[in-house]
């Protein structure tokens, strides 16, 4: 026999010629909360990923418009990642490292980007590089050109596997124009037409390559052995990080133990 309640007691049925049992009226009312939308819904955290290539450019465009799209969403900014002068054909960027180790931790539930050639623009790493977020429960969306990973749309996985192949062989064009364009201009300046006929895009019209550093490769060396970063060696010579490291490679030297102050050097 169910037990009378009194109103405003859980469960209980105004209707008192209602056969439907207490039990099942207050999973009806919760039923009803979770169809209206009065249910509490788990936060959705998204990552900003945004990049240019060249350090003139700026990516505020990018962040702008994804800022936008997190908030008509109503999701919450779980951090904004930003390479500036790296190119999309480098699997390895500082700010995408973070972010792949940020997924791996699980510290957001989604990736958004602008456009999918600023994720990458090599066919290979942006695949390898989506299918860990996809390991990790981690959803990829490029805002711009409706692409989702999500299970539920395989159409926009189609598409995103078509646009992948499209970044890729669009950079392939643009190096080969570069390369046509810097033998054409070495064949002008042995020519003797560079600053008469012809004239380079930055208008001084020098020659054709890297002008070459003159520097004590074995200060680099010593440097090193005292324990010093390639970035704190690289600051204090005036130098590229890369530089530093390929001349360190050609001359391998004892390492001591790493200093976290960059007073001294000089």
């Amino acid at each position: 026999m169910v037990p009378k309640l009194k109103p405003g007691t859980p469960g209980f049925v105004s209707n008192p010629h209602s056969k439907q049992p207490a039990r099942f009226a207050q999973f009806s009312s919760t039923a009803k909360d979770y169809c209206s939308g009065r249910t509490e819904r788990k936060s959705v955290k998204a990552a900003i990923y945004a990049r240019v290539s060249t350090t003139d450019q700026n990516c505020e465009l990018q962040l702008t418009a994804l800022r936008e799209y997190i908030t008509r969403q109503g999701w919450e900014n779980a951090g904004e990642y930003v390479d500036t002068g790296w190119s999309g054909a480098k699997a390895s960027r500082p700010e995408l490292n973070r972010l792949m180790d940020d997924a791996g931790e699980r510290k957001f539930d989604l990736v958004i980007c602008w456009k999918l050639d600023r994720f990458g623009r090599s066919l290979l790493n942006c695949k390898t590089a989506l299918q860990q977020l996809q390991s990790n429960g981690v959803r990829f969306i490029a805002t711009s050109q409706n692409i989702d990973t999500d299970e539920s749309n395989p159409a926009a996985r189609f598409l995103l596997h078509m646009l992948m192949a499209a970044a890729e062989f669009e950079r392939e064009l643009i190096r080969e124009r570069a390369q046509a364009g810097l033998k054409r201009y070495g064949q002008d300046y042995r020519a003797g037409k560079v600053g008469k006929e012809v004239h380079s895009r930055s208008g001084k019209d020098l020659p054709p390559g890297r002008p070459k550093r003159v520097f004590d490769r074995q200060r680099v060396a010593e440097l090193r052995s005292q324990g010093h970063s390639y970035r704190q060696i690289a600051t204090a010579l005036d130098l590229g990080e890369g530089t530093v490291r390929r001349v360190l490679r050609a001359k391998p030297v004892a390492t001591a133990p790493r200093q976290n102050h960059t007073a001294g050097i000089l």
